[in-house]
């Protein structure tokens, strides 16, 4: 992933960008297998993800592997006064001291689990190509003899990590780069590179760029059969796409293609994995059955399903001494989120050892305790008009319930004694309640607003709160 480094000091300070596109060219093609229809509706339900960025890269607490890229861009530095080739040779040393002797995912899908989170996209690969499970196609792995740690008895940490966390229930996804740095085919040694993009023209040699496509499809081939059921095929790195990559702001594009035969290798997958969502993010096209805006939330609902990928540090992968958002401001935005009709998946980078940080595992048990009071006004839900008014967002589950969360400002510490709610009124006669009590409020409808009182008791009792759920039952559902 490319590291924005944005840092989120209060709610909603993320970048507005077009609705429309959401980091994709084009509009959105819906998926018509009934299977993956089927399966997104599921995925839809979820709401909230845990993602981890890991490889031997956090033993250096760099940009995953960005500071091989020779770019020009702030996430590909490296150390002063060390000449790039030498720099990476020392990089692509990485594996042979990475002993991770601490991994316990177990602990990690307890923890994602009293989070709150649903399912988990993990690193099986990242862009320089080192494979965090057991491939077949390629030496640089986690189970190579030259790595300390492929002696270990869960040496194949994908099928480790896949294993536990489909044992609490999680869904499944594989995040995989499709470029791969570390592979002769795709940054072959006979030129240079200097940038992303594989350094030389598939056109002119058709034989290469085939030998990657099909070592692609093979790794593909590989993770779809060999480690259990997987829900969603999470492909990064888009600049790998059927058309021209024209120049961007980031990095100079490339005339020629880079054409990976998603056709092919989508059929291939489902066949293995019916139903598997396949999300060949930031490309558009058929192959990308849910968008992905990275680091940033819509201002407004998108028409297509959709999921804020973000960091819960300012680091998609480990750094020492990042700085974590605080839960207050993540459970804000997972409600904004899911008022549009998005889910979140939230990211934190475990440390060499194989431990996640231990400010994110408090951050994450904070989330959690909100979640066991608030969750059932995010899973399952739906957007519902208004989406957002003022300091309320809307959700609605599919029985007519809708639910208005009350975001308060930094200093506010307990709910207003009067709500005043805009938009959805709740069925005559229903009992509205605040979500983790147990009494009935008091309410009236006041023209298009529904007036809620609070006593001064549960006011006390919910002081703190990163943000107050109201049940409307029976409200207005359309939208």
């Amino acid at each position: 992933m490319k590291p924005l480094r944005l840092l989120l000091t209060a709610l909603l300070c993320a970048a507005p960008f077009s609705a429309a596109h959401a980091d994709s060219p084009g509009d959105y093609v819906p998926e018509t297998d009934p299977l993956v229809v089927r399966k997104l509706e599921q995925w839809q339900d979820w709401k909230f993800g845990f993602m981890m960025h890991w490889g031997p890269y956090s033993q250096w607490g760099v940009v995953e592997s960005w500071s091989i890229c020779s770019e020009d861009v702030e996430w590909c530095k490296r150390p002063e006064g060390e000449a790039y080739v030498d720099y990476v040779k020392r990089y692509e040393q990485l594996p042979t001291t990475f002993n991770p002797v601490k991994f316990d995912p177990e602990r990690w899908a307890d923890i994602a689990k009293d989070a709150g989170t649903k399912y988990v996209v993990f690193t099986t690969k990242h862009h320089d190509g080192f494979n965090m499970y057991d491939t077949r196609q390629s030496d640089y792995r986690i189970t190579a003899p030259n790595v300390p740690f492929h002696t270990n008895p869960r040496a194949d940490i994908t099928k480790e990590v896949f294993n536990a966390f489909r044992a609490e229930g999680f869904g499944i996804g594989a995040y995989f780069s499709k470029p791969d740095w570390n592979n002769d085919n795709y940054w072959s040694p006979r030129w240079a590179t200097p940038n992303r993009h594989n350094n030389y023209d598939t056109r002119k040699h058709p034989e290469m760029w085939k030998r990657f496509v099909d070592f692609t499809h093979a790794q593909v081939g590989e993770l779809t059969t060999q480690y259990g059921p997987v829900d969603i095929l999470w492909l990064d790195g888009g600049w790998v796409r059927p058309t021209r990559n024209e120049a961007s702001k980031d990095a100079a594009g490339v005339a020629w293609p880079q054409d990976i035969d998603m056709p092919a290798m989508t059929a291939m997958a489902r066949k293995n994995q019916p139903g598997l969502i396949v999300v060949d993010r930031a490309v558009g096209g058929r192959y990308e059955n849910y968008r992905t805006p990275e680091q940033k939330i819509p201002d407004e609902p998108l028409p297509y399903p959709w999921e804020t990928c973000m960091t819960l540090g300012d680091s998609w992968s480990y750094t020492p001494n990042d700085n974590y958002k605080s839960s207050r401001s993540v459970v804000q935005m997972l409600v904004d989120v899911v008022a549009k009709g998005g889910n979140y998946l939230l990211n934190v980078g475990p440390d060499a050892n194989g431990e996640l940080p231990p400010v994110a595992v408090e951050r994450l048990k904070e989330i959690g305790a909100w979640m066991k009071v608030n969750g059932e006004a995010i899973y399952a839900s739906r957007s519902v008009a208004p989406y957002r008014d003022g300091k309320f967002r809307y959700t609605r589950l599919k029985d007519g319930t809708v639910y208005a969360i009350y975001l308060p400002d930094a200093k506010e510490t307990k709910l207003p004694a009067t709500l005043r709610i805009p938009g959805p009124a709740p069925a005559a006669g229903a009992e509205v309640k605040l979500l983790g009590s147990d009494a009935t409020l008091t309410w009236r409808r006041d023209g298009d607003i529904t007036v809620v009182e609070v006593p001064a008791t549960l006011r006390k009792q919910t002081v703190n709160a990163y943000a107050w759920a109201i049940r409307l039952p029976g409200a207005v559902t359309s939208n």
